[in-house]
């Protein structure tokens, strides 16, 4: 059966990262991405123009939709955009036990735009607790406390290098059971990196629900 994948995230006007960039990286990986919005963004290459948050229940009501009806073999959490809506989606994941959750704690866009306020970020917690694995870029682990501080949640973390310094990004993948793996890739100097953390964290949820480890 084709890997089912729900996508909670925001929307994109200008298509680069979020729902936009998700669906096209679930589809073109073989799954069926499905959706539920948490944000309307007004955003292109410059920035991110305006935000408009989904109300929290509409959200929930998006995923049980699918949930009821589709099922889900993985879900991918990126921006969530209220600590509302972070409280109830954490609600519907926990009723959910075994199914693979990959969250981006998305904060701030590619362009420095913020996309979520300290309240947002206090109620990742909970997110933080029903997820697999979670990947964060660096400022955003330093905003969650630290890696380890991640880890005593419960996930995995995969740690993305590429807000550091130097020529070489270091990626480092800290299992739940302690277990490290390093990827070490030439940085290569572009302006074109908006969505990349989307589509990273959608390409794990893809493979995921195809049952690969």
């Amino acid at each position: 059966m084709t890997p089912r994948v729900l996508i909670v995230a925001g929307s994109d006007s200008g298509g680069g990262a979020g729902i936009q960039a998700d669906i096209r990286t679930v589809t073109m990986l073989g799954g069926h991405p499905m959706t539920a919005i948490t944000a309307i963004t007004a955003q292109n290459t410059l920035g991110v123009q305006g935000v408009h948050a989904v109300p929290a229940d509409m959200v929930v009501a998006q995923m049980r939709s699918v949930i009821d009806d589709l099922g889900v073999d993985a879900v991918k959490i990126g921006m969530i955009g209220a600590p509302d809506t972070a409280e109830a989606v954490a609600d519907v994941l926990e009723a959910l036990p075994g199914v693979t959750v990959v969250f981006d704690p998305v904060m701030v866009a590619t362009s420095g735009s913020v996309l979520a306020d300290a309240a947002t970020i206090a109620a990742f917690e909970r997110l933080m607790r029903v997820a697999t694995l979670v990947t964060p870029n660096l400022p955003e682990a330093a905003a969650l406390g630290g890696v380890e501080a991640i880890r005593a949640h419960g996930p995995a973390v995969l740690l993305k290098g590429g807000h550091g310094e130097g020529r070489w990004i270091v990626d480092t993948l800290i299992a739940a059971d302690g277990a490290r793996r390093i990827w070490e890739s030439e940085r290569i100097e572009t302006p074109h990196t908006h969505g990349t953390g989307c589509t990273l964290a959608s390409a794990i949820a893809a493979g995921l629900a195809r049952g690969l480890p």
